[in-house]
């Protein structure tokens, strides 16, 4: 069933202030600036992946103002993370679709579903043969962190202009805060530490999508049963930071309303009965998402309907991999 108040915190408490959440929003800031400040003195290999995680952190911790946190004030945590680290979305825009991505009875189904990567089966089959090559790339994860990004933004801006040529003007207060947020970053990253703007595209913003794209690759299937259309990844340390564990997906969407903090702790005690509602979906970290998915598609795209046969496999080969489902 779908929750209609997934974006309030569990505690209800109007003076409440979480201050795990604000040390890692410092420490992101702080490591942003650090990195931007110093850039030019950084190897390249070095700079790539401490941007990218920096920038995906960021984008983590907006999830985490999207459902509430670290305040109780809805316009404080909008104003925490306004300066907008990947320059892509707006933060309005992401909240709206985000929230309506919660409601269980609609995930995956890619007529409602605004985070939905599936087709209908009547798009697929009117696809061309160029379009159904670049939709089964990006199913593969190679695909999706690099070609993903580019993608994302492409379907933004595009239905952002539908919209406008419509006369829907509703994402324009959205549009004027995101560029407030992105005229901050810039500010600071080209006018004051010197960095062009390709570069910082380069090293920040398009390979810290890619790391966001990396997490979402897998968290829903398309299942008959909601409970089992939500991953687990129970991945280590360094990438359940990034991720601030929303990487136990199946959990967050069970309970949305929980601090990033308390998923740990409440995974450990409930584990058994997540498994066994979400039909074992569960991976042991990342390592093992790319082993079997680096160059191979997670399943077909076409959407196989609520009421019909749990999706298979594509076509099985010698050294295609497993079937995604894996077991406890």
């Amino acid at each position: 069933m779908g929750r209609a108040s997934v974006s309030n915190s569990s505690t209800g408490d109007s003076r409440r202030l979480e201050w795990p959440t604000l040390l890692v929003l410092a420490g992101t800031y702080g490591a942003f600036g650090l990195l931007t400040w110093f850039h030019a003195s950084l190897p390249w290999w070095l700079l790539l992946p401490l941007g990218a995680y920096t920038v995906c952190l960021h984008g983590s911790l907006q999830h985490e103002a999207v459902h509430g946190h670290p305040t109780s004030r809805t316009w404080l945590n909008e104003a925490l993370v306004l300066p907008c680290l990947w320059l892509w979305m707006p933060y309005r825009i992401y909240r709206e679709t985000h929230l309506r991505h919660h409601h269980d009875e609609l995930l995956t189904d890619p007529t409602l579903d605004p985070e939905s990567y599936y087709v209908t089966p009547e798009r697929w089959a009117a696809l061309g043969p160029s379009h159904r090559s670049l939709l089964w790339a990006r199913n593969t994860l190679l695909g999706r962190l690099a070609l993903g990004p580019a993608i994302c933004t492409w379907g933004l801006f595009r239905n952002e202009a539908v919209g406008l040529l419509r006369a829907d003007g509703r994402h324009l207060g959205s549009w004027a805060l995101h560029l407030i947020g992105c005229a901050l970053v810039l500010a600071w990253v080209i006018g004051i530490c010197g960095m062009p703007v390709l570069e910082y595209l380069a090293f920040f913003a398009y390979p810290g999508l890619s790391l966001t794209l990396l997490r979402s690759f897998l968290e829903h299937q398309a299942r008959d049963n909601p409970g089992e259309r939500s991953v687990l990844v129970e991945a280590g340390p360094a990438m359940s930071l990034l991720f601030l564990n929303n990487n136990l997906h199946a959990l967050h969407h069970d309970q949305p309303g929980l601090a990033w903090y308390h998923l740990p702790a409440r995974y450990r005690t409930r584990r058994s009965d997540l498994l066994a509602a979400n039909g074992g979906y569960r991976y042991s970290g990342y390592l093992e998402i790319a082993a079997r998915y680096l160059l191979w598609p997670k399943e077909p795209l076409a959407h196989p309907g609520r009421l019909g046969p749990a999706p298979t496999p594509f076509p099985t080969a010698a050294t295609a991999p497993e079937t995604h489902k894996s077991t406890a």
